[in-house]
């Protein structure tokens, strides 16, 4: 099972996949309408966004936590 470059997740099924294409890297929440994968700002928006409807955080402390988790995936580490 290939997991999302860009937020971690799991993408078990075609549908998962960025336009329906499995040999894409990352999922289709993670993709932009014409299939480009998002900015890293634009992913730190929508990742930060989801933290604060799901775990009802303010969104200075989603954010935070955001990028904690970006930081941690291919798509966004820096190289040493």
């Amino acid at each position: 099972m290939k997991v999302c470059i860009a937020c971690g997740m799991p993408m078990k099924v075609q549908s998962d996949f960025a336009m329906g294409n499995p040999d894409k890297d990352y999922c289709v929440h993670c993709a932009r309408p014409d299939g480009e994968m998002q900015s890293y700002e634009e992913k730190l928006d929508s990742l930060s966004g989801f933290i604060v409807k799901t775990q009802g955080l303010d969104p200075q402390a989603a954010r935070k936590i955001a990028q904690g988790m970006m930081e941690k995936l291919p798509a966004w580490k820096k190289g040493d």
